[in-house]
């Protein structure tokens, strides 16, 4: 291949994984809406802690169970148009869920979402792979476009629901509108490559043991990450005595350090091997949970951007590490990985919910400080992925030699 021709991939590559990066925010904005939302539905619903977190479970549940599902689907065939219907999809359920006021149908449109999600993450990580040739630093660009989606969730429903209540719902499908018509010229690149046939092409030695304990790994670090996004609002403006700005704000915190924390989680890698990076990030995140917890006033604000921190360097490690430990089946791996990273941590949010209703919020957060604590231990006993070795060329025989 000519230097002009490798110039040109390269640019393509580079211009797919920003597009791919700008869908993925466009939609994690509906896995940030779900928590951005419970603040409204128990102001004009009267939800208890329980039954708002229950609407995060609807999110979670199907998600969580979907993500593998689709994982292995994508695993035997490539099917890149599930980014822009997934994208429709998650919208349509978020922009549904505000406009009856029936319990039943609020869980089942965000449960639509959640579906919505989950189908379109183990393509996108799959396809990211691909553009990305593998680059721990383009990982992270892609999933950083997740964290800023999830960091604008806050703000965009605040904008749209705060001037006109639940009923406004509706106006939150525009970003999987442009999300849908982003993913396009991605979808046309793809046309007859290798990444239009069958997507199992990857070969290598799966390493299922490392990849169950990385696994647990991102079940403790979803349940964290889960569990603040739905009250950290609440807790906020108890510790603080502020208003709704002042929940909020906290919300954008949590999630805004996440874009930080993703790209410098690629940076770090690239000094260090990501197993050690992670296991570092965990600590710190161990001590930054705590101070949400313990620490009054508005310092709880310094120690949510370090918990977003510490939460989000891992991030894009993790899927990489994933797809590393189960070089057969990426596209499971990004399901697990990248998916129920988020949706998992809603299975234990009614649980956290009962406990608040029953005790208060400072109660239900503490049992969070031990988990990054767990995940810790798991990453010391997980090994960082040999890179495979470049074949050696081969040796010419001389002549005569016998």
């Amino acid at each position: 291949m000519s230097s002009s021709s490798r110039e040109a991939t390269r640019r393509r590559d580079a211009r797919s994984v920003f597009l791919l990066s700008a869908g993925h925010a466009c939609v994690d904005v509906y896995q940030g809406s779900v928590t951005a939302l419970v603040p409204f539905f128990v102001a004009e619903r009267a939800y208890t802690y329980a039954a708002a977190s229950g609407v995060v479970l609807a999110a979670s549940l199907l998600s969580s169970v979907a993500q593998p599902l689709f994982g292995a689907l994508t695993d035997r065939w490539a099917m890149p148009w599930l980014l822009p219907l997934s994208t429709l999809l998650g919208g349509a359920g978020i922009a549904l869920s505000g406009l009856s006021g029936d319990y039943a149908l609020t869980l089942a449109f965000v449960a639509i979402s959640g579906i919505g999600v989950a189908a379109y993450h183990p393509e996108s990580a799959r396809v990211a792979r691909k553009a990305s040739k593998g680059s721990h630093t383009a990982m992270s660009w892609f999933s950083v476009g997740g964290n800023i989606g999830f960091a604008f969730a806050p703000l965009l429903v605040a904008a749209v629901v705060a001037t006109g209540g639940l009923r406004c719902t509706p106006f939150l499908v525009v970003p999987a509108l442009v999300g849908s018509v982003v993913c396009l010229p991605v979808l046309r690149a793809l046309e007859g490559t290798a990444s239009g046939a069958r997507a199992g092409t990857t070969t290598g030695v799966d390493d299922a043991r490392s990849f169950i304990k990385l696994s647990l790994a991102v079940v403790c670090r979803s349940i964290v990450f889960v569990g603040l996004s739905t009250f950290i609002s609440f807790y906020a403006r108890q510790r603080t005595g502020g208003g709704v700005a002042a929940g909020t704000a906290a919300l954008f915190v949590l999630y805004i350090g996440g874009a930080v924390g993703t790209v410098a989680g690629g940076s770090l890698a690239a000094r260090w091997d990501r197993v050690t990076v992670v296991r570092w990030s965990y600590l710190l995140t161990v001590v930054a949970v705590a101070g949400i917890v313990l620490v009054p006033g508005p310092a709880l604000y310094l120690f949510v951007a370090l918990t977003s921190a510490g939460l989000y360097v891992p991030f894009s490690l993790q899927v990489t590490l994933g797809q590393d430990y189960l070089p057969t089946r990426v596209g499971t791996a990004g399901g697990v990985t990248l998916g129920l990273t988020v949706s998992v941590g809603g299975l234990a949010s009614p649980v956290l919910g009962a406990v608040a209703d029953a005790a208060s919020l400072r109660v239900a957060l503490a049992p969070l400080i031990a988990l990054p604590a767990l995940a810790w231990l798991l990453f010391r006993t997980l090994p960082e992925p040999a890179v495979p070795a470049p074949a050696a060329a081969p040796r010419p025989v001389r002549e005569g030699a016998g």
